[in-house]
């Protein structure tokens, strides 16, 4: 996530009462430990919402990676980077090189979506952010509803640039919050206090039609009637998008070392699942429901940039440690700014590896990703995505059993996971999918 925010990051996760999912992508596809002991159906949740259809036609995303941020936040494993200057012209020539090098191989197909993500993409110019656009915009083509998204900062500067940012074109932003205490974004190694977060949060509101906000909840000492206040107030402010992560710890960061050391102690699973469920019930209520496993948005407010990722469209990734997926094969950029920059120079583009999936590989992917969605997934669907018969997914036995436990529905050939489900997500996952 960097320190702006994000509905898609790979440091925190929503799913409390099992291993963590690993990240695979700029959204990640989730390779799941095994399960330890029998599934036990927890309390019923309110129900999933059905996200929004599909882009037209054979649409695309992009994701543009924008690596600096001004500190490294201690919970963030993300490929955020402090940097003492940012040559602005280098990097929008070679942002560009990096753009054409794969609207060349995906350019005749229409983009519905863009994510500049980071890192603090707030902390690009304007004037790159435009340049970029109308690049994408020449290459590519738009859809008629385009998402533009960018995450942002909530702080007092980055917010004085919004309407600059508006008119370079994006039209959504993604404003990392993480909490609404001050003694909380302290902890979390936050610049901004909450009057700054909500100031910048209004003002973004009153620049953009779509805005999305995060939180980081599950925290150290965190009672469950601090977290629904808190989730309480977040409500109150009528946002169309909310992201809701549990924090994790993951290897490398600060709050890792802070653990090994004695001197953090993570939230206990049970506590963290009470929060999962209360969070699910007060989301629903408010009519903001979940539509992804931490995602939750009001009618037609989705993600859809991040819709693709979880539908397993296909979309180009470019700048430093992008992903993409693109006709079947997997991209991985150049993970280092620097040797970024120098692959561009080189080669006209930063990519590291290039790999053909093989079915089953693309397959277990689409399946891992959509299984996060309320909606679930289709498997005749992914069957002739893939190539792989539908008869080969899943394990039928497995989901009978946990058919009858409330975790499971399939209903012709859509799979999902129940609402009651999703707080056991990371267990599921390897007992269904077969490939």
């Amino acid at each position: 996530m960097g320190a702006a925010g994000g509905e898609v990051d790979a440091c925190v996760s929503a799913a409390p009462a099992v291993p963590h999912a690993a990240m695979a992508t700029n959204i990640g596809a989730a390779h799941s430990e095994p399960r330890k002991k029998p599934l036990e159906p927890p309390p019923a949740m309110s129900s999933y919402s059905p996200a929004s259809p599909p882009p037209p036609g054979d649409a695309q995303a992009l994701y543009i990676h924008w690596p600096f941020c001004v500190s490294k936040c201690p919970y963030c494993d993300f490929n955020s980077h402090v940097r003492d200057s940012v040559d602005v012209d280098a990097w929008q020539a070679a942002l560009l090189a990096d753009m054409a090098h794969e609207a060349e191989l995906t350019g005749d197909r229409p983009l519905s979506s863009i994510f500049f993500g980071g890192g603090t993409p707030s902390l690009m110019p304007p004037k790159l952010v435009e340049a970029l656009l109308t690049a994408a915009e020449r290459h590519w083509g738009f859809t008629p509803d385009m998402e533009i998204t960018l995450e942002a900062n909530p702080n007092s500067v980055e917010a004085a640039r919004f309407a600059d940012i508006a008119a370079a074109g994006v039209n959504r932003v993604s404003l990392g919050l993480q909490a609404l205490e001050n003694e909380a974004l302290h902890f979390l190694g936050r610049a901004h206090d909450v009057e700054e977060g909500l100031a910048a949060l209004a003002t973004a509101q009153s620049v953009f039609d779509r805005v999305s906000f995060d939180l980081i909840y599950a925290r150290p000492d965190q009672s469950e009637a601090d977290w629904e206040a808190e989730l309480a107030r977040a409500l109150s402010f009528g946002t169309g998008h909310l992201s809701l992560y549990q924090l994790t710890i993951e290897p490398g960061t600060r709050f890792a070392t802070l653990v090994a050391q004695g001197k953090l102690t993570p939230v206990d699973p049970d506590h963290g699942a009470t929060l999962y469920e209360l969070t699910q019930a007060m989301t629903g209520a408010a009519a903001i429901p979940a539509y992804e496993i931490s995602n939750h948005a009001r009618p037609g407010q989705e993600s859809r940039h991040n819709l693709t990722y979880w539908r397993y469209g296909d979309y180009a990734g470019i700048g430093p440690g992008a992903h993409g997926r693109r006709r079947g094969m997997a991209t991985m950029r150049h993970k280092k700014p620097e040797n970024w920059m120098g692959a561009v120079a080189r080669n006209g583009h930063g990519i590291q590896s290039e790999e053909a999936l093989i079915p089953e590989d693309r397959a277990r992917e689409a399946l891992l990703m959509g299984l996060r969605l309320g909606e679930g997934v289709d498997l005749s669907r992914i069957a002739a995505q893939s190539g792989v018969r539908a008869d080969r997914l899943v394990d039928e036995r497995a989901i009978m059993q946990l058919t009858d436990l409330g975790l499971i529905r399939l209903t012709g050939a859509r799979l999902q996971v129940a609402p009651a489900g999703m707080l056991l997500l990371d267990a599921i996952l390897p007992e269904v999918v077969a490939i």
